[in-house]
């Protein structure tokens, strides 16, 4: 009983990090087209964070590097708004990020950048952005057929 208190105890202090409230802080490096780095504007470390919601290309993928180059050029050194949401299985902070107001997951998906986030048989939160970027054939829709991150991790590995 008492190691699943204190199992319990550990889970909720690692999700309390994740929804405790929005918070300000500074984009200091882009990994790829949904991962990267934030430090608080009022002092700490850079924590890591993948943006919520969408799914973008490995970097050794197809797309993979200007879906990092959109995102980098977009808010890179920039001060952006953080909401938490829980973490993932590389103990990233799963959140969504604001731009001077504007939602980065749909920034992103609607520009063909990512996909919205698929998983089982959820359609993630940006399908209808998702839909006009492939009926535009904008970014990576352009090119069929644009293979999904999962699919080709599982072909190819992850990129090393």
């Amino acid at each position: 009983m008492r190691n699943c208190l204190l199992a319990f105890a550990a889970a909720f202090a690692a999700c309390s990090a994740c929804s405790a409230g929005p918070w300000q802080g500074v984009v200091t490096r882009v990994a790829d087209g949904d991962t990267l780095w934030v430090r608080p504007v009022n002092g700490g470390k850079p924590r890591k964070l993948r943006i919520d919601g969408i799914d973008a290309p490995e970097i050794c993928q197809t797309w993979g590097e200007k879906s990092r180059e959109a995102l980098s050029s977009r808010v890179l050194n920039q001060t952006v708004l953080v909401q938490g949401r829980r973490k993932d299985s590389y103990d990233r902070t799963l959140a969504s990020l604001k731009f001077r107001g504007e939602d980065m997951g749909d920034w992103m998906v609607s520009r063909g950048y990512a996909w919205s986030y698929h998983y089982q048989r959820q359609v993630g939160p940006y399908p209808e952005q998702e839909t006009q970027a492939r009926a535009a054939r904008r970014g990576l829709f352009a090119h069929s057929p644009a293979i999904r991150p999962r699919e080709f991790r599982r072909k190819h590995g992850p990129c090393q």
